[in-house]
């Protein structure tokens, strides 16, 4: 057992220990001593992305530090699954890091587990397509991470690209980015664990912090991936607002019979860290499991499961 594997079990040992009350008064008294620039900053946060819960020390609110407890006490054994699952070190240190910034407020080893050497998404040691990649990009806001792929890896290295982005706004810039790449299919459309007829809720802050809702201010064709491509796919991207978990449960059959590679966000909330890695498990348990994260340290996001065929 090396520094980082006991610093997750005394972490895991710590979470059994208390109750889910004691490791709140734990969070939230920590949160009290920080600095009101952290607070300014934290709460400022919270108010834009409040699928975290809410965060005002004025008010009494402190719903996203609760959301902390409920997810370290409840589903410590996932994490301790997970850990398990995870390929490399830097994947485990990152897991503790997240963890422990949730429970303790750590920067300090959050800021050194942050991916430093590459683009989002595409670590070279991890993702390593072929010319022949039929690439699924859900959530493709502007094209960044298209213009990234082809950045990072040359124009040739891929067959098709499916580009689905919901926001009108988004997908003409989309297509200006992206017009003079080959064979990339743009499809305004939703991706759900089934067909139906959504909302767009649109976010102030920002379009791309749009999501997909019951009520909003236009109707949307939700689809599933398995209804909506029939060919065969290799790479399957997500970062869709905290919708992930429905878009993979429509994307099983692919996930299934041809197991593609995956690259999904699992920071729109305080469950899809643990909840996604165990629908992926569940629906085809061939994967070797990565994370990365690309936010900054103070709260960490951007970060990003990936999922690769174990061979």
């Amino acid at each position: 057992m090396n520094k980082i594997d006991e610093k997750f079990q005394e972490l895991i040992s710590d979470l059994k220990r208390k109750s889910k009350e004691e490791i709140f008064l734990e969070i939230k008294d920590t949160y009290i001593k920080q600095s009101p620039e952290v607070k300014i900053a934290l709460e400022n946060y919270f108010q834009t992305f409040s699928y975290w819960g809410k965060l005002k020390e004025s008010n009494g609110e402190y719903e996203s530090l609760y959301n902390r407890a409920i997810s370290l006490k409840e589903h410590v054994e996932d994490y301790e699954w997970l850990y398990t699952k995870l390929k490399d070190y830097r994947s485990k240190k990152l897991l503790y890091a997240i963890l422990n910034n949730w429970y303790h407020f750590d920067t300090i080893t959050t800021k050194t587990s942050l991916e430093a050497n590459y683009n989002q998404y595409w670590d070279l040691d991890i993702i390593k397509p072929t010319k022949e990649e039929v690439i699924v990009d859900i959530g493709s806001y502007v094209g960044d991470s298209i213009l990234t792929y082809v950045d990072n890896y040359g124009i040739n290295n891929y067959e098709k690209i499916y580009a689905y982005e919901i926001t009108p706004e988004s997908i003409e810039v989309l297509k200006n980015n992206t017009r003079y790449y080959h064979d990339i299919e743009i499809r305004k459309k939703a991706v759900l664990d089934r067909p139906q007829k959504v909302y767009m809720s649109i976010n102030e802050e920002g379009s791309s912090a749009n999501q997909i809702s019951t009520i909003g201010e236009e109707i949307l064709d939700g689809i599933s991936i398995d209804t909506d491509i029939v060919e065969n796919v290799s790479m399957i991207k997500m970062d869709i607002e905290g919708s992930e978990a429905k878009a993979l449960i429509g994307c099983q059959n692919h996930i299934r019979n041809t197991t593609p590679k995956l690259l999904l966000s699992v920071y729109h909330n305080h469950e899809d860290l643990w909840k996604i890695p165990r629908l992926v498990d569940d629906i085809n348990p061939n994967y070797n499991f990565f994370l990365r994260c690309y936010g900054r340290e103070l709260f960490p996001t951007e970060i990003i499961l990936y999922a690769i065929e174990n061979r």
